[in-house]
């Protein structure tokens, strides 16, 4: 696919700088643990699935606040953005604040623990004209937390018959303007149960599925998929098998490559088993979202699975 031709990705989300520590295991309240790796990587959920579009062969463009010009955790971020091809005009820099920093310890499961800080002022952004950031827009992928500020221009999309896909690693309120304003809603699973008040993916998504017509669906890890199809029926998709050595972004992962999957023109079980096929592979490597595969590997397992 040619950069020419390939579908343009609208990721909106507020960047982190990511500390990533290797363990053998998180220690327990008041105590410490030696690493046996140390990596600084650059993370936030869309620009994880920037980074996975990109190297999928979609065209990926970074949208939301960043910190103040002079700080060094924004500067890190979009140096290695560049690296990636991901369009970063539209990001706007925020005086006198900074980007958020996280700290990520990843146990010997590959399962990761984290502590972030977020300027709860980085909430106050304007985003850029709506003409200027949906021009050759084929799909908006947003971060759940982003609704605060990106509703209206989700909002302007669909009216222009532009796909809107959120999402979600942490519980929504039911009346979240988001879960009406997206096409699709993608949860985890915890997340999806905790929004809905049942303990029970399914049951969750039918839940929901009565306050909002966008199409629903929820990862689970290592046991796949679960979505609504479009006669309010429930479907499952097993999880491509594979030795997890990191989990963090792989939930990014997914979400990027389930949206240009969509924006390709695939159907959504077409798009929910591509992008499984790519979180699985993002799973088996170290270094959260910069371990996102490239297209030909992905295609491969795809084929394969």
């Amino acid at each position: 696919m040619s950069a020419r031709t390939a579908p343009r990705i609208l990721c909106i989300g507020i960047p982190v700088r990511d500390l990533t520590f290797r363990v053998e295991g998180v220690p327990q309240h008041g105590g410490k643990a030696n690493a046996t790796h140390l990596e600084e990587i650059c993370g936030g959920n869309a620009l994880n699935a920037a980074i996975a579009i990109a190297r999928l062969g979609g065209r990926a463009a970074l949208v939301g606040p960043m910190g103040d010009v002079r700080e060094t955790s924004s500067g890190f971020i979009l140096e290695r953005m560049a690296r990636e091809g991901i369009d970063v005009g539209h990001v706007v820099r925020m005086p006198g604040l900074t980007t958020p920093v996280s700290a990520i310890m990843i146990d010997a499961s590959g399962e990761r623990t984290l502590v972030i800080y977020r300027d709860p002022k980085l909430w106050t952004v304007k985003l850029p004209d709506a003409d200027a950031l949906l021009s050759d827009c084929d799909a908006i992928l947003v971060e759940s937390r982003c609704a605060e500020f990106t509703i209206p221009l989700c909002a302007e999309a669909r009216r222009r018959g532009i796909p809107v896909i959120a999402g979600v690693d942490r519980a929504m309120s039911q009346d979240d303007g988001l879960l009406t304003a997206a096409s699709h809603v993608v949860f985890a699973s915890a997340q999806l149960q905790e929004t809905a008040g049942v303990a029970d993916d399914g049951g969750a998504l039918k839940t929901l599925a009565r306050l909002t017509p966008a199409f629903l669906a929820t990862t689970r890890g290592p046991s796949g998929t679960i979505w609504l199809n479009e006669r309010g029926e429930l479907e499952e998709m097993a999880a491509f098998p594979v030795h997890a050595v990191d989990t963090l972004g792989a939930g990014d992962v997914f979400h990027g490559a389930f949206t240009l999957g969509l924006a390709e023109g695939r159907d959504a079980r077409e798009a929910l088993r591509f992008a499984a096929a790519a979180a699985a592979l993002k799973c088996t490597r170290f270094g959260g979202g910069l371990a996102a595969p490239q297209r030909v590997e992905v295609e491969e397992l795809f084929r394969g699975g």
